[in-house]
Parts: C-alpha cells; structure tokens; sequence
C-alpha cells in the first residue's frame, strides 16, 4: 500500500517516470516526456505518451495534480492503473496519455493553486472578451471572508472572527449566495482564494494543447481526472460535466458508480472539462467522455463545508500574511492535509478501493477492457 503514496512531490514524480518500463512492454514506442513550468526549472509536468500500434480509434487520457496537493491522491490513481489495468488494453487500436502533476509548484508546495495563486481549475476561461466585469457578485460581497488583509495572530480569536464574518455573509447573501461564490471562481482578486488569474496559465495553455491534440488524431476519448475532498468521506464522486448530455443517474447505471453530480457553466467558470467539450464541438465525430473523479475526505453538509471554508482560507491567509504562533502554523497546514491528502491508513486504503471501482467501472462501460 505504501509505494501508492508518497511523501512528497520528486518521490511521487520518480514512481511515475518508472511506469514508462511497464507501458513499453505493451507500447514499445512510448515516452516520456517533461515540461518544465514556471519560474523553477525542476517544477516540471510529466507525461507518458504511447499512440495506438496500428490504428488510433481510441485513447484513454488521466490525469492529475491539476489542484497542486490534490496530485497525490490522483498519482496514485494512475499507478493503480498501470499495476492492474493497463495489460488489460489492446495496443494496437488504443493509445494511452498519463499526465502527473499539471501543477507541480502546487504539488511540490502542498498547495492546492499555482505559484501565481491561480485555481487552475478556474483559469480555461474560452472567451475572456466577453466575461463581465461583475461575474462574482457574491464574491466581492463577501471580499471580508475571502482576501487576506492582515496575518495571523491568535487563531482561536481568528476562528472566531472569520465565523462571525461567514455568519453575516450567511445572512446577506445567504447559504446559496455563498457557495455560488465559492464555485464560480472570481477574476479580480488576486490574493483571494479561488482566484482564477487575469491570463492563461501555463499548465492550462499545456492541457489545451493536449486536448486538442487528443480530439484531432482520436474517434474516442475518455479522461479521467482525479482530485480530492468534494462528496462522502472515503468515497468516490463523479462530477460529470453538463455539457456530456447525460443524466447522472445514467452514468450511475452505466459504470457501476455510486455517486455522480452535474455541474454547469453556469455555476463553475474556467472548467477544464467545460473547455474540453467546448472544443469537441469542432470535432462532431469525435466521442468525448471527460469528468472529475474525486475521493471525498471532510464529507458532505453544513459543518464540512465550514471546516473545510476555514481550511482554505487559512491557509491562504497563512501563505500571503503568515502566522505568528508556530502551533497555529502546524494546525492549518494539518487541516490542508487533511482535507486533500489524508495520512490516515484507513483513508488510504479506501481510496485504492475506489479509484478500483472507477476505473474498472469505466473502462468496462467505454469497452477498453
């Protein structure tokens, strides 16, 4: 169980270059590859490349560390599947594209953004031009909550402030307006959490390159993109993208899964996956399934989504202003933990059980094994 999980990012890293051997055996011409990416040389994406050996009808495309720390759980994801699956696949019509750490500064730094504090996952803007300049209303309503002003020097009377704060937001805006706020990703605040950068980042020019270069030279494509925290604890949720077309309960069906939800653009700006199947459409005959694959940790509801707010926002706070007491230090950074990368044994073994059934459930349903 151990070798699935890492102690920090160049271990994970170096795990991943060695799959390279396994995949050769079955795709004598595969490489790897590596794109260094921002200000550190040595912050590099990592991929494993390998065209079908005959004819390219399909290729199955997974990815992670999209979310910086999140990459650990998806790492390992990916290395379940070059143990179990990957003999599975025919060669010779399939092609295969592992992609480790899309953000690496994030992995490397146990963050969840880039060095520009960027959530990538909000950064695949399609049309910049014609984004209002007032696409968050429910963020800069709630600026006080989100943007750090100051550091971090009691954090029982931090808590305590940040809880008062939230309770008026709550009463303004109300739950909804909040998590809208949350999920939207906003434009204007550079050190604000989920912040979605006033420009393409380079991890996300790098995936755009990748999907269309996958939606140009395959008839079928099925990514899988794994992250952590969102949905039942030790448990695996589906987050399909509402351009896909099909009823989560469909999916459900379909794939043996359990949990699966819809989101929308217009709810979520910036989505990878939105992205994606924005630019399938040049590609009409061209079969695209591409969704979120996450491994819940703090669990659903009112009291996780709080614990989970706080989590961020610490840490956030702690990065641009620090923390005055080194035990407040330790807490947050053991929060962050928790939330995307859990030490706990139990955690980890059920997430190995999980990434199981979804990549069993998949690849059954999508006819690769």
């Amino acid at each position: 169980m151990e070798q699935y999980f890492p102690i920090d990012y160049e271990q994970s890293r170096a795990v991943f270059r060695s799959h390279l051997k396994k995949v050769q055996k079955k795709w004598p011409d595969a490489t790897l590859f590596a794109r260094s990416i921002g200000k550190d040389a040595d912050n590099t994406i990592d991929g494993i490349w390998a065209e079908a050996t005959e004819r390219n009808e399909k290729v199955l495309f997974l990815s992670a560390g999209e979310h910086g720390i999140e990459g650990y759980a998806g790492a390992a994801a990916i290395h379940l599947f070059v143990d179990e699956y990957i003999e599975q696949l025919d060669p010779r019509t399939t092609g295969i594209c592992l992609i480790h750490a899309l953000n690496p500064w994030g992995m490397r730094h146990f963050r969840r953004v880039t060095e520009n504090n960027v959530d990538l996952n909000r950064n695949y803007v399609y049309n910049r031009s014609v984004m209002p300049d007032d696409i968050n209303k429910n963020y800069e309503n709630a600026e006080d909550l989100f943007v750090p002003v100051s550091s971090i020097r009691d954090l029982t009377k931090e808590k305590a402030g940040l809880y008062a704060i939230l309770m008026k937001d709550l009463a303004k805006e109300g739950y909804g307006g909040l998590q809208e706020a949350k999920k939207m990703g906003q434009y204007e605040f550079p050190k604000g959490v989920y912040y979605g950068g006033q420009a393409a980042e380079e991890s996300a020019i790098f995936l755009k390159q990748i999907q269309q270069d996958l939606l140009g030279g395959y008839r079928q494509i099925v990514h899988m993109d794994w992250h952590t925290a969102l949905g039942p604890i030790n448990e695996l949720t589906v987050v399909l993208p509402a351009k896909d077309g099909r009823d989560p309960e469909t999916i459900k069906q379909q794939y043996g899964l359990k949990h699966v939800i819809q989101s929308s653009a217009d709810q979520v700006k910036g989505d990878s996956h939105d992205h994606f199947y924005l630019v399938q459409e040049d590609y009409p005959d061209t079969y695209l399934f591409s969704a979120l694959f996450e491994f819940g940790t703090f669990g659903e509801g009112k009291r996780a989504e709080l614990r989970e707010l706080m989590a961020i926002v610490f840490e956030n706070q702690m990065y641009w202003e620090g923390a005055q007491k080194p035990e407040d230090r330790r807490y947050i950074l053991e929060e962050v933990q928790a939330m995307f990368y859990p030490v706990e044994k139990e955690w980890r073994e059920e997430l190995i059980k999980e990434a199981r059934r979804g990549l069993e459930g998949v690849l059954k349903a999508e006819r690769f094994i």
